[in-house]
């Protein structure tokens, strides 16, 4: 699903008419916890360079046929290495390797989390609907990733109760 330059030496993200080339995305897994939750949605740029940190979408090595959102993490000889950010879910290339160039189908520019029912009666509080406001849209990209890398490692409660 990679596109070809054209004669003229255009971005790849770019249709002929010069408009980039954006569409949506859906997470549906937790594989990228606590960047990107199940129901948040991307807004990715088709055919984009892929850079070192950037969540991506791509083709599963294994089913060509299933979209997955991951990290690029490295680039290593014959592709990319990519991670969830939930580091209990191993559906990256822990399990299935590097993902050659022609897998990765684009870039995640945007994170937009939906608005979550309020229960029973509907209704928001101000500041609820503020705090969520605030949070709705978020760019995603390897500046959030060397933040996420750069904090300190979290411990489950268990885990701390267990050492002490």
């Amino acid at each position: 699903m990679r596109e070809q330059q054209g004669d003229r030496g255009q971005e790849p993200d770019r249709d002929q008419r010069g408009l980039l080339r954006i569409g949506l995305a859906e997470v549906y897994n937790p594989s990228m916890q606590p960047t990107l939750y199940p129901g948040d949605q991307l807004v990715v740029r088709y055919g984009a360079p892929v850079r070192p940190g950037d969540v991506v979408v791509l083709r599963h090595p294994f089913r060509q046929d299933l979209l997955i959102v991951k990290r690029a993490v490295e680039r290593r000889e014959g592709g990319w290495w990519v991670k969830g950010d939930n580091p209990y879910v191993e559906n990256d290339s822990r399990e299935f390797g590097v993902v050659p160039d022609e897998l990765m189908v684009a870039r995640a520019w945007v994170r937009l989390r939906p608005l979550r029912s309020a229960g029973r009666g509907g209704q928001r509080s101000m500041a609820g609907l503020v705090s969520w406001a605030v949070s709705a849209v978020r760019p995603v990209g390897s500046r959030s990733w060397r933040r996420l890398r750069s904090a300190p490692a979290v411990r489950s409660a268990s885990r701390r109760l267990r050492a002490r």
